[in-house]
């Protein structure tokens, strides 16, 4: 049903996380004087996992022989694995100003307030073009990473950054975002010496349910570990409250028992760079505290780009990943059958309904289906809970919810440091 590629440890990537929080004491102090650069969502979330180490073993924006390396071998210039570029892309007339305090520090903002002191090691400019074709494998403009990478600036950053303003998550995220240091000890607690985790960015159908505990035997893991991905939406897609909860909700009601499976969320931006995003996943939810990973049917790819499984084949080239990956192949519902199917052992593919298509979203959008084989009672109550009370209606993003929606994390106002030397900076 599933197949174990085998590595070894438990280790952060790299040896060990790469933290960088200054203490609240001294927060204040640090940034009195510095010049600002406003930051928009997506970097703030990397400055975030930056800081607390879900990137280790960076701790900082890639400078531009990192970056060249990553691009062309998946590697670190030290040789490390690692697959998606993490780069702080800027305006020409910042990066204009940031020439002029190289060497030095900046202070990052977000929302109107503090959020990380970014020591600016290097300004320089990279091949656009060319970073897209080699991570996406595509020049193709419609595929939404090599788009995103063509409209990025042509200036960018690299430097350490330390967080300074610690953000507020909000509710129900609060509940279930954790640290790589905090989820380690709830695994900890939880008396689990190795955990599988589950990469989601979906409500979850049986098929997603029979992976989980596909997994789950076939890793020997003593738990599941249910890593919901919270970043940027596009209309369509499933409210991030509505995936969070009703993954939580699975174990609320005993499908899974509690001491067996725990729901996070990692704050990310899917780049959708299929086999490459895959190692990506991998690395990070090792620095979580994960020993295995498991990968199905066209991780996170998007349209035709990749091969149905280029996801598992990558880590046949990567022994040394440190991780161990749990591949699996496609589950579907069999009207024949008449339940969840797994591919190669079902005898009627050719009968077969995708479970992460219209079948779903029919369900829950009150249509005919045979939600009671599909997709959980219980699960479908929590999601047109979750329409009515974040989604205005819907559990389906639409531009209002994007308008409207309670921010995932929101910046608290830092007061000042009220020192003579820091008042006089200012």
């Amino acid at each position: 049903m599933a197949v174990v590629h085998t590595d070894n440890s438990l280790s952060p990537h790299g040896g060990e996380l790469k933290v960088s929080v200054a203490a609240p004491g001294e927060a204040a102090h640090l940034v009195a004087g510095l010049p600002r650069l406003a930051v928009g969502d997506q970097t703030a979330r990397e400055v975030i996992n930056l800081a607390y180490g879900v990137f280790s073993p960076l701790d900082g924006f890639m400078g531009r022989a990192d970056l060249d390396s990553v691009v062309r071998t998946m590697r670190l210039e030290s040789g490390l694995v690692w697959s998606i570029p993490i780069i702080l892309d800027v305006a020409p007339t910042d990066g204009a100003a940031l020439r002029q305090v190289l060497g030095g520090r900046v202070l990052l903002t977000h929302q109107g307030q503090p959020l990380a002191v970014l020591d600016v090691a290097e300004v320089y400019s990279y091949d656009k073009a060319l970073m897209a074709l080699r991570v996406y494998g595509t020049a193709d403009p419609e595929h939404p990473g090599v788009a995103r990478t063509m409209a990025q600036g042509d200036t960018l950053v690299g430097g350490k950054v330390t967080l300074v303003n610690p953000p507020r998550v909000n509710p129900p995220f609060d509940r279930f975002w954790k640290t790589p240091q905090q989820l380690r000890a709830r695994l900890e607690e939880l008396g689990w010496r190795s955990a599988v985790a589950h990469q989601t960015r979906n409500v979850p159908h049986a098929g997603h349910e029979m992976l989980m505990k596909g997994a789950f035997l076939a890793s020997g893991a003593d738990g599941i570990l249910v890593s919901a991905v919270i970043g940027e939406k596009k209309p369509g897609d499933y409210i991030d409250e509505a995936i969070v909860l009703a993954h939580y909700r699975l174990r609320e009601e005993g499908f899974f028992r509690p001491e067996i499976h725990e729901t996070t969320t990692l704050l990310w931006d899917m780049r959708y760079a299929g086999p490459r995003e895959a190692v990506f996943h991998a690395i990070v939810r090792k620095n979580l505290g994960c020993t295995h990973h498991m990968f199905g049917r066209d991780h996170a790819g998007v349209g035709s780009y990749y091969g149905r499984y280029a996801a598992h084949e990558v880590f046949d080239t990567l022994p040394e990943l440190g991780i161990k990956s749990v591949l699996t192949l496609e589950w579907w519902y069999c009207p024949v059958c008449e339940g969840v199917a797994y591919e190669g052992i079902c005898g009627h593919p050719d009968r077969k309904q995708d479970l992460a298509g219209t079948l779903i979203r029919s369900i829950i959008s009150g249509g005919a289906g045979p939600a009671a084989t599909t997709l959980r009672p219980q699960v479908l109550e929590v999601v047109r809970d979750c329409a009515e009370k974040y989604g205005m209606g819907t559990p389906f993003v639409t531009p209002e919810y994007l308008e409207q929606r309670t921010p995932v994390v929101t910046m608290p106002e830092m007061a000042s440091c009220a020192c003579t030397e820091c008042q006089s900076a200012v």
